[in-house]
């Protein structure tokens, strides 16, 4: 594989259950991924290993040429990480919050307040960069997590579930800032999302995972041809590939994650 992300059977088990179960695939570099799947298919644990927050069990992974399990420093400085988790602190202001994201990526003492306010300005928050974060709109908070991710200027910015708990003006404009910014610097994302409309419009690609498996991979125009029929949408094909319905929504800990993400955000 020739990939900026690469992924060759890929498995991570918590006891006997294996959330991820031999997974590979390959990102290439300036792509827009989506990984798709309903909570519990294994999609928030891939990121989690690809960046380095977990150790997989078995398989092989790299992020940018580094590998996963033995070049974890390397693949961190490579991604920005954007997770549901809140990852912004309510008691500081924008730019303090950037501030110390700066120290823990290294940045060099000569450039930090200039890159802090370069990533304010990138995503529009330059007004309300000396304000306690815990005073911002959902899409703010957002914008300011996206902007912390982008201060170390990555090759790749992970997403997860990145406009969840987001009304569609802030989700408009979290993913305007995204899409000018792979036009500036051909950086590639990756990302999760439940929006099948949202992938839609933005993935150059797609993997929709179902039990922990890769079901199907494509452009969505492919993935669209591959379930036929006129007028098929997007979200036909996530049905026809995430299986029962029934057994989709996850666990009472991903329902709980994913109402207090879109508490704190709404």
């Amino acid at each position: 594989m020739t990939g900026i992300i690469e992924v060759s059977h890929l498995v991570k088990k918590f006891g006997d259950y294996a959330a991820v179960n031999d997974v590979s695939f390959e990102v290439a570099k300036g792509e827009v991924f989506g990984l798709l799947g309903p909570n519990g298919a294994g999609k928030s644990t891939t990121i989690k290993m690809l960046t380095t927050l977990l150790s997989p069990t078995s398989g092989q992974a790299s992020v940018d040429g580094f590998d996963i399990v033995h070049q974890t420093t390397a693949v961190r400085h490579s991604l920005g990480y954007v997770p549901q988790a809140l990852s912004a602190d309510g008691n500081l202001t924008g730019y303090e919050n950037l501030l110390i994201f700066a120290k823990l990526y290294d940045l060099p003492r000569t450039v930090r307040n200039a890159r802090v306010n370069e990533v304010l300005s990138f995503v529009g928050l330059t007004d309300a960069g000396q304000q306690l974060v815990r005073h911002y709109s959902g899409g703010m908070i957002r914008r300011l997590e996206v902007a912390q991710a982008l201060l170390h200027q990555p090759h790749v910015l992970f997403l997860d579930e990145p406009t969840v708990g987001l009304d569609p003006i802030a989700r408009q404009a979290i993913w305007e800032h995204l899409m000018d910014l792979r036009e500036e610097s051909n950086m590639t994302i990756f990302l999760t999302t439940h929006s099948m409309e949202e992938a839609d419009s933005l993935c150059t690609r797609i993997g929709i995972m179902h039990r922990g498996q890769i079901a199907a991979m494509g452009t969505p125009a492919e993935l669209k041809a591959a379930v036929g029929g006129e007028n098929v949408t997007l979200n036909d094909v996530f049905v026809h590939f995430a299986g029962d319905a029934l057994e989709s929504g996850g666990t009472y800990r991903d329902a709980s994650r994913a109402r207090r993400t879109a508490r704190r955000l709404g």
